[in-house]
């Protein structure tokens, strides 16, 4: 069966993921060590923490290290020699597709997360939640800049907004007793909260991206990333406040192939979405998340070689 990555975003890191690798595989450890070193100071204070376990929920941290980890994980799983016939990521996820894809060297990749840091440390805290809801029940409840940030699969939707806005909304949605989880995050991605970052990323903007090299799908456009979107400097930029639609451009790419779909980082989250699209339910598709509860990948080599 052919193989589509899937790269995770913000929400997927959690302490020390994939830290069992540095050191031990040769191919992740030399692409994380070249990844924190384009960072710079910002890489060394994040891989730090990463090592040490300590929190990586703030966005100086967690971007760089899902960029790191999910783009080492893809170039490990490129070097056994797997050859995927599509990438999909979602929200930061995106932009290792786009690398792997050729859109950006890794250089240009490291100085568009790293541009997206220093423009959203200053915006004010905010945070992200996951409801078991479809995007038109949660519209009624949005206020503020409370906003929709992710639709995932046709049940899971994730909100952004500014602290007091989203604590109401949140109040008002567990009072008409939806499932709400909290997202790792304290910046409200994917909200107008984000609009000035935007300004400034766009402001900073100093990369030429490329036509992809392979399918890329969009969880900006939910669909097969164009040439003109993967050139658009505002295409990059403003996905800092647009909306991450996920759930439709999956649903493209596996009525494209019939695909096994790894899940390149950390966590099972993409997984999870995965396996609730018609595809992998009857058996079209199917879906492997690359570390296992261990951290190991040697499960994954084993079915992909």
């Amino acid at each position: 069966m052919d193989v589509a990555l899937m790269f995770p975003g913000q929400g997927s890191q959690y302490p020390r993921m994939a830290a069992s690798l540095y050191g031990t595989d040769s191919v992740f450890t030399s692409v994380i060590d070249e990844v924190f070193e384009l960072f710079g100071e910002v890489g060394s204070v994040a891989c730090e923490d990463w090592l040490a376990g300590n929190d990586i929920d703030h966005v100086s941290r967690a971007q760089p290290l899902l960029f790191a980890v999910d783009y080492a994980l893809g170039r490990t799983v490129l070097s056994w020699g797997v050859q995927p016939v599509a990438l999909i990521g979602h929200s930061a996820g995106e932009v290792v597709a786009a690398t792997l894809a050729g859109v950006f060297t890794v250089d240009e990749a490291v100085s568009l997360v790293r541009d997206r840091v220093v423009s959203a440390v200053s915006i004010p805290s905010g945070g992200m939640l996951a409801v078991a809801a479809s995007e038109a029940d949660l519209v009624p409840y949005l206020e503020g800049d409370v906003a929709i940030a992710a639709v995932n699969s046709a049940r899971q939707t994730m909100l952004a907004g500014s602290d007091e806005p989203l604590a109401r909304v949140r109040a008002r949605l567990e009072a008409d007793e939806y499932i709400v989880v909290t997202v790792p995050a304290s910046t409200p991605f994917h909200s107008p909260a984000m609009q000035p970052a935007v300004d400034e990323a766009l402001a900073a903007w100093n990369v030429s991206p490329r036509v992809p090299q392979m399918p890329v799908y969009s969880g900006y456009t939910g669909q097969l990333m164009t040439a003109a979107d993967a050139l658009s400097a505002r295409f990059w930029t403003r996905q800092l406040t647009d909306a991450v639609y996920f759930g439709p451009a999956l649903n493209e790419l596996v009525a494209m192939y019939d695909v096994l779909l790894v899940e390149a980082g950390p966590g099972q989250t993409l997984t999870s979405f995965a396996r609730r699209t018609k595809a992998v339910r009857s058996g079209a598709s199917a879906v492997l998340p690359l570390l296992d509860a261990a951290d190991s990948v040697e499960a994954a080599r084993a079915r992909l070689v």
